[in-house]
């Protein structure tokens, strides 16, 4: 006889117990689940492929107020677990549940969590993340030291995404301020901040020799996001291959929209609480994306690859939203497993990597884009997300000098890439 019930199999929150003998472990396993899922389903006399056994002997009250006393006496902070005797055929199964978010819990004085089917002890490291993802400690909640701070460039991402801005409430209503005072990610998002991403490129399969670093930072986050995106981006070559006088195979180094989607989560979901920026690494044959902490306590990996969306910063996660640079669907991850598989993600406690592998080996030279260099096709790129822009917005915009913009429009004109409509004052870029 099988049990029958909505959840038939063991989970990461649901176990089986052949009898009462094992309600210690039991009870351990709860709180391991409590710790990863906040919920915790335990049937005492039920074997591990479903099986109903049944519990021997009477199960009266005292037998309840055994179980109810021993849970609370194990498991803190206290739970109160609900405990149902449930029949099946005469076999008395014991149903003993419980739910609570106000992680870490321990088991008798020890800290462990559920990872699949076993309950795994966390070391002291992961026990702060634990109470990180249920606490408010968080970027939102947390002051920054740094309490000089400007959101000029962050504003401006606001404006060109056609969203109105108070310059008085802007940090307030943005979520970058925590009791009065601007909070972590208030400094991740200002102006001038000690953040730096870095790329950094390999001269073989491995991190013996470094061919070049590149940083990009100390600005607000999305700009610097935006320039490592670019670099990657400029260095995906195309192969040709001529088969024969008729026919043309062209075949990119690394499919970009893979690599943006892996690169923008990376900056999300990273745990920048820690202080570690995410990294870029290039070998000959591959792109890594490194992002701080692994999965969120309560975020299952079957969650992961489904494309479900639980952001590690709300906060940020919102902003990059209303920017239009995300897609707040869990798209990304769904995108990279469409094109390389579940072998492109490594899921570790304490960091997440994404390998991009290469088409084929790849000279790394910066390449131009349709016929443009990389600072050419970004000032191209601008005036197509806006043609209203003046030389002065595309200069900020751009992160070049004016003096290098103009040279750039010219160039760009005398190409035939843009045309000027309207007066020097009110009119707009066409792009041709």
């Amino acid at each position: 006889m099988y049990i029958d019930i909505d959840l038939p199999i063991e989970t990461e929150f649901v176990e089986f117990k052949s009898s009462l003998s094992q309600l210690d472990r039991g009870i351990e396993t709860m709180a391991a689940m409590l710790n990863k899922h906040e919920r915790a389903d335990i049937f005492f006399g039920v074997a591990d492929d479903g099986k109903i056994l049944g519990v021997q002997g009477e199960v009266g009250k005292e037998t309840i107020k055994k179980i109810e006393t021993r849970v609370s006496e194990s498991i803190k902070p206290a739970i109160i677990p609900s405990i149902v005797v449930e029949d099946y055929g005469g076999a008395k199964v014991i149903h003993v549940s419980a739910k609570g978010n106000r992680k870490p819990y321990s088991c008798s004085g020890d800290y462990r969590i559920r990872v699949g089917s076993s309950n795994k002890k966390i070391d002291p490291e992961l026990l702060g993340e634990i109470f990180f993802d249920s606490a408010l400690t968080s970027l939102e909640a947390t002051e920054s030291i740094n309490q000089d701070l400007t959101f000029n460039r962050l504003k401006y991402y606001f404006t060109i995404a056609g969203l109105t801005i108070n310059d008085k409430n802007f940090a307030q209503n943005a979520g970058l301020i925590v009791n009065g005072k601007y909070n972590l990610l208030a400094e991740l998002l200002a102006d001038s901040n000690g953040v730096s991403i870095k790329v950094v490129r390999f001269a073989g399969s491995d991190k013996l020799h470094m061919v070049s670093r590149n940083e990009y930072g100390y600005k607000c986050l999305i700009s610097s996001m935006k320039e490592a995106n670019e670099y990657v981006l400029s260095l995906n070559e195309t192969k040709v291959d001529i088969e024969s006088a008729l026919e043309r195979k062209e075949t990119k180094l690394f499919d970009s929209h893979a690599f943006e989607e892996a690169w923008t989560n990376a900056c999300i979901h990273n745990k920048w609480i820690r202080n570690v920026p995410p990294a870029i690494y290039i070998f000959n044959n591959r792109i890594e994306i490194v992002s701080t902490g692994g999965l969120p306590y309560n975020f299952s990996k079957e969650d992961f690859y489904g494309g479900v969306s639980r952001p590690v910063n709300p906060g940020l996660f919102k902003i990059m939203g209303q920017l239009g640079l995300i897609e707040q669907t869990g798209h990304g991850n769904l995108v990279i497993l469409e094109k390389y598989g579940k072998k492109a993600f490594d899921l570790e406690e304490s960091h997440i990597t994404v390998t991009i592998p290469f088409a084929f080996e790849p000279s790394m030279k910066q390449i131009d884009v349709n016929g443009l260099s990389p600072t050419h096709a970004k000032v191209l790129k601008a005036i197509k997300e806006n043609p209203l822009f003046t030389i002065k917005q595309l200069a900020t915009y751009c992160e070049l000098g004016t003096t290098r913009i103009v040279e750039i429009i010219a160039d760009l004109k005398k190409r035939g890439k843009i045309e000027r409509k309207g007066a020097r004052k009110g009119g707009y870029w066409e792009v041709q």
